[in-house]
């Protein structure tokens, strides 16, 4: 039993060094999209090409709801768990390098829950921004969107995301106002009584449902449409 444990523990430790080894060789997953963009081509030129930029919740949205992006111009480009410096890392080769007509940007969760080390608001902020300015750069139109309501994290309970959520929602909608985007408010159509997500909406109360999307989808196709007419 003895030795058993030590060869059980030796695996561990080898994962957990590869992993941590991988992590540290490619920190924002570049390598993620990298084949399929380059697959993907250039936009056609009536094509209104749409990438979403996200973490689990983005990403999530394809696997529950597939049916969604189907024959759509719409490019997934979610991974699970991510902050937004390292979304803005990996921002040009997977979205301003796709050439899309609109990007819509949902971030800042998993920096409140502390993912990648702590995070002020402000610096999330100034995270999405910098994503917002090379965006329109390249003549990228943008969809801010309200970052979901979580009453606690499961994964790491305590940090009263159901306070810090609402505050920098507040300063996205100010930030999106200012400076012409448009802003996406999930959070007013979806929160409960707590600021949180309803189980309705999301079995762990932080990953949407296939219910939680369908009150998503709507609002996202008509931000997109605003955003296409934006000058």
């Amino acid at each position: 039993m003895k030795n058993f444990k030590k060869s059980l523990l030796a695996i561990v430790l080898t994962l957990t060094l590869v992993s941590t080894s991988q992590a540290q060789d490619d920190w924002a997953n570049l390598k993620k999209f990298q084949e399929n963009n380059m697959t993907i081509g250039a936009p056609s030129v009536y094509e209104n090409r749409v990438v979403f930029m996200g973490n689990s919740i983005t990403i999530g949205w394809i696997n529950s709801r597939p049916e969604f992006f189907k024959d759509k111009p719409f490019i997934n480009r979610g991974i699970s768990g991510q902050t937004t410096p390292q979304m803005l890392l990996r921002f040009r080769q997977d979205v301003i390098d796709l050439k899309p007509k609109v990007v819509v940007i949902l971030a800042g969760t998993n920096d409140i829950a502390g993912n990648t080390g702590p995070m002020t608001l402000e610096q999330i902020l100034d995270n999405i921004k910098t994503m917002c300015e090379a965006a329109e750069a390249n003549n990228i139109k943008v969809v801010l969107s309200s970052v979901l309501p979580a009453f606690d994290y499961p994964w790491r309970p305590g940090l009263k995301p159901n306070e810090k959520i609402p505050a920098l929602n507040k300063m996205i909608a100010a930030y999106a106002k200012e400076s012409g985007h448009v802003y996406l408010d999930y959070f007013s159509a979806m929160a409960d009584e707590r600021n949180g997500l309803p189980k309705k909406y999301a079995n762990d109360e932080v990953h949407p449902t296939p219910e939680g999307y369908s009150v998503m989808e709507p609002m996202v196709e008509k931000a997109i449409a605003t955003a296409l007419t934006k000058n």
